[in-house]
């Protein structure tokens, strides 16, 4: 599928952590049309395979990993006059989401209804008032109005635990002269890039020195259950997180396509050799790496090598304004990661391959 028509598809499908039904059916179609072999496993996770041309240690294999889920946000409580208190669930702000329309994904049937912190026309009596007024709005502050009682709602399914996401009704991608902006882009961007990848590199399995695992994993956003489930259980020491990267100027990064190659998170530090070589990767591709020490920030490699799960491991980012609120990245920046992650995969040691064919 063209890339633009796959990641609206992506942006229009709900994915809250370990409710990423609607997300995976996608993801599992098209990988399942690119590689040797995809399935579910059972943490949630879709897992394909892109085979080398020719016999190989399963052990050289590596893992690509981009997330199935979304931020959203959980029901708390569910009050007697039907409104919902929520939580985050995953990395939102309110600020991420406004007051906005939201779709309620109940045991039994789904159902609308409104974000809401309140009138903006009060005088203040209230911590809820104050906090609305200072543009300090908190979690505390927020309800969902449903205008449903809460017999109604208990019949539609919906208790603590229930899932809130933006709703479809906001999902619709909105093009900024080359960007294209919408809530989600993380993750659905670098879901399009790491099909696009799998798609691109099939085609030259000749060339590949070890097999391809594509981990498209559950729950990053709240706990990277999904990718560290799966680290353990397939074969290979390389774990490479296709990821958004944050486009700030305390990190130097630009809003271009040029993707940003992370030296480190909050979880540790990545491989040196992997960060080489996937600017290099970068490099053959016709791009100018962007690299960048992302502070506040983690994926879902990061966590699996500071478990200790895998030997190496290695970030590449699409670069993305306001990340975690309405994003915007460029399409070329899709692209540029599928191109730069397929180059990296057919020579991920390219300081040793040109060692060995040097002369002594």
């Amino acid at each position: 599928m063209e890339i633009n028509a796959l990641l609206t598809e992506l942006l229009n499908a709900r994915g809250p952590g370990g409710q990423e039904d609607e997300v995976r059916a996608i993801c599992q179609r098209e990988l399942a049309s690119v590689c040797d072999d995809a399935r579910i496993d059972g943490a949630g996770n879709v897992v394909g395979v892109v085979r080398a041309g020719h016999s190989c240690n399963p052990e050289d294999a590596i893992r690509v990993m981009a997330h199935l889920d979304e931020i959203a946000m959980i029901v708390k409580n569910v009050r007697e006059n039907g409104t919902l208190e929520v939580l985050a669930f995953g990395g939102a702000q309110p600020i991420s989401f406004g007051v906005c329309p939201v779709d309620i994904l109940g045991d039994e049937q789904n159902l609308p209804g409104v974000l809401s912190y309140g009138s903006m026309h009060n005088s203040g009596r209230t911590s809820n008032g104050r906090d609305v007024l200072a543009g300090n709005v908190q979690w505390k502050d927020v309800y969902v109005v449903t205008r449903m009682s809460k017999r109604e709602l208990q019949g539609a399914g919906v208790r603590p635990g229930t899932r809130v996401v933006l709703s479809q009704h906001w999902r619709k991608p909105f093009t900024v002269h080359d960007c294209v902006a919408a809530h989600f882009l993380d993750d659905r961007a670098p879901l399009t890039a790491v099909i696009e990848c799998a798609r691109l590199l099939r085609a030259r399995r000749e060339e590949l020195h070890q097999d391809v695992w594509f981990v498209l994993t559950t729950l990053e956003e709240e706990s990277n259950a999904g990718a560290l489930y799966a680290a353990a259980r397939l074969p290979g020491e390389t774990t490479i997180a296709v990821e958004v990267g944050p486009v700030l100027e305390e990190y130097g990064t630009e809003l271009t396509a040029n993707p940003i190659i992370n030296t480190g998170d909050q979880k540790g530090y990545y491989s040196r050799t992997v960060v080489q070589a996937l600017m290099t990767a970068a490099r053959r591709a016709g791009y100018i790496p962007q690299t960048a020490l992302l502070v506040d920030f983690a994926s879902d490699a990061s966590a699996v090598l500071s478990t200790g799960i895998d030997a190496r491991a290695g970030c590449i980012a699409i670069p993305t304004e306001n990340t975690h609120g309405f994003e915007m990245a460029l399409l070329e920046g899709i692209s540029a990661c599928a191109v730069t992650l397929v180059e990296y995969l057919i020579d991920p040691h390219p300081d040793k391959r040109s060692d060995a064919s040097s002369p002594r």
